[in-house]
C-alpha cells in the first residue's frame, strides 16, 4: 500500500513509547496484548487508537478477558456475548456470526486488533487474548458501519518471557477440543508464538457436527532501538453441519424434540479457509511521537448449502403429523481483503493544555466473488413446493435436490476501494474535565459486475460514498473514583449492504444509512480491581432499506428506526476470593418511519427489552473454586413481521476448578445446569434455534 513505503521511511513503529504525563498513554499497542488477570480490564487501545483509561472513554465498553474466557469455557462469538448487555446473537442461517448490538444487525462488524474482518464464518476464540465490545456509531475509529457497535478482537502476541501451556476439553455430545499455546523468546531482540487448535464435536441436534482447526505462529524483532516488527500468519478452517433450527407454530417455536433435525442434514454444510497475513510496525521517533503500521492480507474461501424449513408448520389432518415447506439454496463466496493503517500519536502541550493528537490513514482493497444457486426439488421449481413430517429424517423420502441459478440469483464481483483519514484530540482541560474530538473521512468505491446471463435489472455499475464521521465526548470526575461522560457519534453505512452480496441496479443511488447517537454515563471504580458502569442513549437509523414486494431481488430506500437504552454492567473483584461479571440492559428499539416490509411502532426483531446475566466465580481455597452463572431475558420477536414470539427464559450455568500441583489446572463446566427448554435466536421466523439441553465439559489445562 501507498502508506507501507513512508513508514518504512518513518522507521515504523516503537516498540516501547516512553511514559509522558499526558491524559493519554502512547505505550506500544500492536506489541502485546494486555493480559488481564481477573474480570476487570483497565485500559484499551482500541477504543481511542491511544492506550487509554476505559474510565477516560466517554463509551460504553465491555471488555471480556482472558481470564473471563478459560473460567466459561468460551469457544465463540455466542459464548462471549451472553454476559454482554445490549447484545444479542442471531443464528446467522447456521453458518455466521450474527450479532445485533443497540438494535442493529450486522455481520460486517467485527474487527482484529482494530482491522476490519467482515467476512461471513464463525470466529473461534482459541488466539484470543480478550474481546473488546465498544456500543455506539464507532466510525471514527473504525470506518463505515458499526452503527449498534463493534467486537474487536485482541490476538495473543509473541513477547519475551517463557510461557507455554496445553488445554484439553472433552464433554457432552462428543465434544472434543485441544489448545496449544506456545511463547519463547529466542534472544534479546527476536521472540515467537505458536498458538494451535482441533476440534471435533456433535451436538445435541441431530445429524449436527463441527470440525476445526487453525495454527497461528507469529515473531516479534526490537534489533533496532525504538522500532518493533511483528510478522504473522493464520491458518483457520471451519468445516460444519448448517442448522437452521425447527419452523415455528401458531406464532411459536414448533413443539418438537430439541433435537430434530429440519431439512436435509447430508445436504446441509458449509466449508471455509481463511488465511491471514498481517505485518506490524512500531517506531518511537522522538520523545512523545509514535508512528504505528499494520497491514493486513487476508484470502477467505467460503461455502454454504441448506435445506430447510422456509414456512411455518401446519397442523395436518385427524392423526397425520404437521407438514412445513422446504427450501434449498448454496452459496460460494471468495474474498479477498487488503487493508493498512498508519497511525501517528503525539503527546505534547500547547495553548496551556495537555494534548495527545491522533493522525491517520487507512487504505484498502476488498475483492468478493459471489455465486448463488437456488435448489430444485425433484423436476419442480419453487421454494414451497414440498412439505414432510418435521420428526422425519428428510433423507429417507428420496428426494433428489438440483442446484441451478434461477436468473434471480447472485451471481456477482465487486472491488470495494477505501480512502480513509481521520484525526483525534484528547484534551486534558483540567485534572477533572477531558474532551475527545474527533473527525474521520470515508471515500468508498465500490464497483459491482454481474455476471448472470440474463436477468430483469442487469446492469454493472460503480458508486462512491464519501462519508464524514464526528465525535464528540467530555469526561468530567467530580471525585477521583467517578467519571460522568457525554458523547456524541455518528456513523455511516453505504448501500451495498454489509457483505456486498445483493447489490441490485437501484443501489447505485442508494444513499448510505446513518446512525445517529446520544449517550450520557457513569463509570466508577468501587474498589481497585471492581468497575460499575452504566450508559444511558438514544440510537437513530435512518435511510434504511427493505425488500420491493413488487421486484423479488430488488430494494427500496425506505425506513428509520430508533433504539433507546440503559445499560449497566460490573465487572471486577468483590472480594480477593470473589470475582463477578455480568451486566443489565433495558432496550426499546422500534421502526419510526412506515417501510415497505413494516409499519411504524412495530419492533426490531431479537431485542428483548430487558435481559440481565450474572456470572461469579469464588475461590473456597488456593485450591479449589466454584462458578455460578444466571442468563434471564424477557420474550424478544423473530422478525420484523413481529408474528413470531421467542418466550423469555432464565438459565443457570455452573463450574467448578481444582488448581493441581506443577501448573496444572481443572475444571468442569455445566451448562443449562436445570435442563432448561428455551429458545435464545432465530433467524426468521421459521428458523428456530432451541438452546442446549444440559451439557457438560472437562477441560484439563496444564502451564509449563
Amino acid at each position: 500500500m501507498a502508506a507501507a513505503p513512508l513508514i518504512l521511511a518513518l522507521g515504523a513503529q516503537a516498540a516501547r513509547a516512553e511514559e509522558v504525563a499526558a491524559p493519554a498513554d502512547v505505550s506500544p499497542v500492536v506489541v502485546t496484548a494486555p493480559k488481564d488477570d481477573t474480570y476487570r480490564a483497565e485500559r484499551t487501545s482500541s477504543a481511542t487508537r491511544t492506550d487509554t483509561p476505559l474510565r477516560d472513554v466517554p463509551q460504553a465498553i465491555t471488555v471480556i478477558t482472558d481470564e473471563l474466557i478459560r473460567d466459561q469455557s468460551m469457544r465463540g462469538m455466542a459464548d462471549v456475548v451472553r454476559y454482554v448487555p445490549g447484545v444479542t446473537m442471531a443464528q446467522g442461517e447456521g453458518h455466521r456470526d450474527a450479532p445485533t448490538l443497540r438494535g442493529n444487525a450486522t455481520t460486517s462488524d467485527f474487527f482484529v486488533d482494530g482491522v476490519r474482518d467482515d467476512v461471513q464464518y464463525f470466529r473461534d476464540l482459541y488466539k484470543v487474548e480478550r474481546v473488546e465490545v465498544l456500543k455506539g456509531p464507532n466510525a471514527m475509529i473504525f470506518g463505515r458501519g458499526g452503527g449498534g457497535g463493534v467486537i474487536n478482537r485482541v490476538v495473543k502476541k509473541p513477547d519475551w518471557s517463557a510461557d507455554r501451556s496445553l488445554s484439553a476439553e472433552l464433554g457432552s455430545w462428543d465434544h472434543r477440543r485441544f489448545t496449544l499455546d506456545a511463547n519463547q523468546p529466542f534472544s534479546a531482540d527476536l521472540a515467537g508464538r505458536v498458538v494451535g487448535l482441533f476440534e471435533r464435536s456433535e451436538s445435541f441436534r441431530d445429524f449436527v457436527n463441527v470440525e476445526r482447526w487453525g495454527i497461528n505462529p507469529s515473531i516479534a524483532w526490537r534489533g533496532v532501538e525504538n522500532l518493533t516488527v511483528q510478522l504473522s500468519y493464520e491458518h483457520f478452517e471451519d468445516d460444519r453441519t448448517v442448522d437452521r433450527g425447527l419452523p415455528s407454530f401458531n406464532g411459536r417455536p414448533a413443539p418438537a424434540p430439541r433435537g430434530a433435525f429440519f431439512g436435509d442434514p447430508e445436504r446441509s454444510y458449509a466449508t471455509t479457509d481463511v488465511d491471514l497475513v498481517n505485518l506490524a510496525f512500531e517506531y518511537q521517533a522522538m520523545s512523545g511521537l509514535v508512528v504505528r503500521n499494520r497491514t493486513v492480507l487476508g484470502y477467505y474461501d467460503k461455502f454454504y448449502q441448506n435445506v430447510f424449513p422456509s414456512g411455518p408448520a401446519a397442523p395436518g389432518l385427524t392423526g397425520a403429523p404437521a407438514t412445513y415447506p422446504l427450501q434449498a439454496y448454496n452459496n460460494l463466496m471468495n474474498r479477498e481483503n487488503l487493508f493498512n493503517q498508519t497511525d501517528l500519536v503525539w503527546k505534547t502541550e500547547f495553548g496551556g493544555l495537555e494534548h495527545t493528537l491522533l493522525a491517520g490513514v487507512e487504505l484498502g482493497r476488498q475483492e468478493t466473488r459471489n455465486l448463488r444457486l437456488n435448489g430444485r426439488f425433484n423436476t419442480v421449481t419453487g421454494p414451497t413446493t414440498l412439505t414432510g413430517n418435521p420428526f422425519d429424517d428428510p433423507t429417507r423420502r428420496g428426494q433428489t435436490i438440483f442446484f441451478t441459478n434461477t436468473g434471480n440469483d447472485a451471481f456477482n464481483r465487486t472491488e470495494a476501494t477505501i480512502v480513509a483519514g481521520y484525526i483525534q484530540d484528547q484534551v486534558q482541560v483540567t485534572p477533572q474535565v477531558q474532551l475527545i474530538v474527533g473527525l474521520r473521512f470515508d471515500s468508498f468505491d465500490l464497483d459491482f459486475h454481474d455476471d448472470r446471463a440474463s436477468a430483469a435489472g442487469r446492469r454493472d455499475f460503480s458508486r462512491r460514498d464519501e462519508l464524514w464521521s464526528p465525535r464528540l465526548g467530555v469526561v468530567f470526575k467530580p471525585i477521583e473514583p467517578i467519571s460522568l461522560y457525554a458523547g456524541y457519534s455518528v456513523s455511516y453505512l453505504p448501500s451495498s449492504g454489509d457483505q456486498f452480496s445483493s447489490l441490485s441496479a437501484a443501489s447505485e443511488n442508494f444513499k448510505p444509512e446513518k446512525f445517529e447517537n446520544f449517550e450520557v454515563g457513569l463509570k466508577w471504580e468501587i474498589a481497585p480491581d471492581l468497575l460499575f458502569t452504566a450508559a444511558l442513549y438514544r440510537l437513530d437509523r435512518d435511510n434504511t432499506t427493505a425488500p420491493d414486494p413488487s421486484r423479488p431481488g430488488q430494494l427500496l430506500l425506505t425506513g428509520a428506526q430508533r433504539t433507546e437504552g440503559l445499560e449497566a454492567e460490573i465487572r471486577g473483584q468483590l472480594t480477593e476470593r470473589w470475582q463477578v461479571a455480568g451486566g443489565y440492559a433495558w432496550q426499546d428499539a422500534e421502526i419510526t418511519r412506515t417501510t415497505s416490509a413494516a409499519p411504524a411502532g412495530r419492533k426490531v426483531p431479537l431485542v428483548p427489552e430487558r435481559t440481565f446475566s450474572l456470572w461469579n466465580k469464588y475461590e473456597l481455597t488456593s485450591t479449589f473454586g466454584v462458578g455460578l452463572g444466571v442468563i434471564h431475558q424477557t420474550k424478544m420477536f423473530a422478525s420484523i413481521s413481529n408474528a413470531v414470539t421467542l418466550p423469555g427464559f432464565t438459565r443457570v450455568d455452573a463450574g467448578a476448578f481444582v488448581n493441581l500441583s506443577n501448573g496444572w489446572r481443572a475444571q468442569v463446566n455445566v451448562e443449562n445446569l436445570f435442563d432448561r427448554r428455551y429458545f435464545p435466536t432465530s433467524h426468521g421466523d421459521h428458523n428456530i434455534l432451541p438452546g442446549s439441553p444440559r451439557a457438560v465439559r472437562v477441560a484439563l489445562h496444564s502451564r509449563f
